[in-house]
């Protein structure tokens, strides 16, 4: 028996496949060969088609399926970008581009609401500002676009669209209703009246089950389409940060999850709801949840972090050098970057910063000393800055990172980064071998009761390597963040 994980990230779909027995990924695909293209026609906007999503799922199984036949595919989980807003109309075609979760346009209306509707009963109830998500973006599409909101029938969340396409049945979970800023953690109900002030008809939000158990299952088209028995259930579904905190078996209070894909993303358990009054790290219902159970996650998100790196192999050594290859040469230079800052916040509103759109920065250049080494190391220096800058924000709320566990992929892969993060944060960053694809896989098989515990749904997940804190180089990256630091929040008071 297999269990089928889709993972759509906005820089590629992957697509794992389980073998449940064995808890072993036997095949894997991710598509496109390049990054995905991330549209932006105008300063702050973000958006991507629907179908391009689709489509790569498709490629996805279509592959695997040539070398393992999908038959054998019992469950199906689900991972995807967050906050993505995805319109449809009465016959379930996508009336408009994805506004993606870097898309900043909604910020203004998202700040009147939080006003209007009163900061205290927010933090109260939603536990956030309505800020940038995804009741926001489509107010704003309400107020720009009138003509076409009067033709959706239906909004959703990427991985709830991907959900629609295997089952022609739309539907969402209460995460997902809560990282849409559409849950009342207050009554453990809907939030309507975030969709009441923005005059969102009751009917257009899809109705909401539990990310970890049977949601929906696959229709014959998608048999016919690519070989998965009509009648599969779709049996998890979480957006990319619960997913990657599950995939690593962070379920509990006190459990801290990490990743550094586009954006970069610290997450923590907790079993209170509890809210940053200034809404810079958001609470959102975790995957596990239930009423009797409560488990909550508080999400620190940067969006300039992998997004950074991959700009500067882009524009900076021209993509003569791989990953690994800068890796290499950022770690020629000394702790520090020699007085170099790099400023990652280029990828939109950073909510961090209080959804204020501040620009990336590389300060403090000697043309005549610096090299591109000093450039490349200061960026995952600065990039780690970040991290921590957050990370000291969540524990004001009683997150204390003693340990925090990743996948060992993406910004993870660098030595220098895992070091210099470990580092600063006086944790230790321990790295599994997981993925996103893979950890839905994992949970549609335990959604599914394949698996019968925790225990058992994890039986393969092995920690890969541990990096502890470096006590030769902490008085001089302490040094170094307290001069990165000062640069943000110099830009933020000017």
């Amino acid at each position: 028996m297999k269990s089928l994980g889709i993972d759509i990230g906005s820089s590629s779909v992957k697509v794992s496949l389980l073998e449940i027995e064995t808890g072993e990924c036997v095949a894997s695909a991710t598509n496109p060969a390049q990054e995905m293209p991330i549209e932006a026609s105008r300063g702050g906007w973000a958006e991507q088609d629907p179908e391009m999503w689709w489509r790569y799922v498709c490629d996805g199984i279509r592959q695997i399926g040539a070398m393992h036949p999908m038959h054998d595919v019992v469950s199906i989980g689900i991972t995807y970008q967050m906050h993505g807003l995805v319109c449809l109309d009465r016959k379930g075609r996508p009336l408009r581009k994805s506004i993606i979760w870097c898309d900043s346009r909604a910020v203004k209306i998202g700040a009147e609401a939080f006003e209007g509707i009163g900061r205290d009963y927010c933090l109260n109830h939603v536990l956030n500002s309505p800020g940038n998500f995804t009741a926001s973006k489509l107010a704003w599409v309400k107020r720009h676009e009138p003509q076409l909101f009067a033709q959706i029938d239906k909004f959703l969340l990427p991985g709830d669209y991907i959900a629609y396409r295997l089952s022609g049945h739309c539907s969402t979970s209460i995460s997902g209703l809560s990282e849409q800023i559409l849950w009342d953690f207050a009554r453990e109900c809907r939030a309507d009246f975030v969709a009441d002030w923005y005059g969102i008809p009751h009917g257009l939000i899809p109705e909401a089950g539990v990310s970890l158990g049977v949601q929906t299952e696959t229709d014959a088209g998608t048999e016919r389409l690519l070989g998965i028995p009509a009648g599969t259930p779709i049996s998890y579904r979480a957006g990319d940060q619960p997913n990657n905190a599950f995939s690593l078996n962070v379920l509990e209070a006190g459990e801290i999850a990490a990743t550094g894909g586009t954006s970069g993303v610290v997450y923590g358990v907790t079993d209170t709801p509890k809210a940053d009054p200034q809404s810079r790290v958001n609470t959102f219902v975790h995957v596990n949840h239930s009423a009797a159970k409560p488990r909550y996650g508080i999400l620190l998100c940067i969006n300039g972090t992998g997004i950074m790196n991959s700009w500067l192999r882009r524009h900076v050594v021209q993509q003569t050098l791989g990953y690994e290859d800068m890796n290499r040469l950022a770690a020629t230079a000394p702790a520090g970057s020699d007085g170099v800052v790099v400023l990652p916040f280029g990828n939109g509103a950073e909510r961090v910063l209080g959804n204020r759109t501040t620009g990336s920065a590389i300060l403090n250049l000697d043309l005549n000393r610096h090299t591109t080494a000093h450039v490349l190391r200061a960026a995952q220096e600065g990039i780690a800055c970040s991290f921590r800058y957050g990370i000291d924000i969540m524990r004001t709320l009683g997150l204390v990172p003693d340990v925090i566990r990743a996948g060992a992929a993406n910004l993870f892969l660098s030595p220098l980064f895992r070091q210099t993060l470990a580092t600063l944060t006086g944790a230790r960053i321990e790295l599994f071998n997981t993925d996103g694809a893979l950890g839905a896989a994992r949970g549609a098989a335990l959604g599914a009761g394949y698996y019968r515990s925790r225990e058992e749904a994890f039986a393969s997940l092995r920690r890969v390597e541990t990096v502890e804190p470096a006590a030769a180089d902490r008085e001089v990256l302490e040094a170094a963040y307290r001069t990165w630091k000062a640069a943000v929040e110099k830009r933020l008071n000017e």
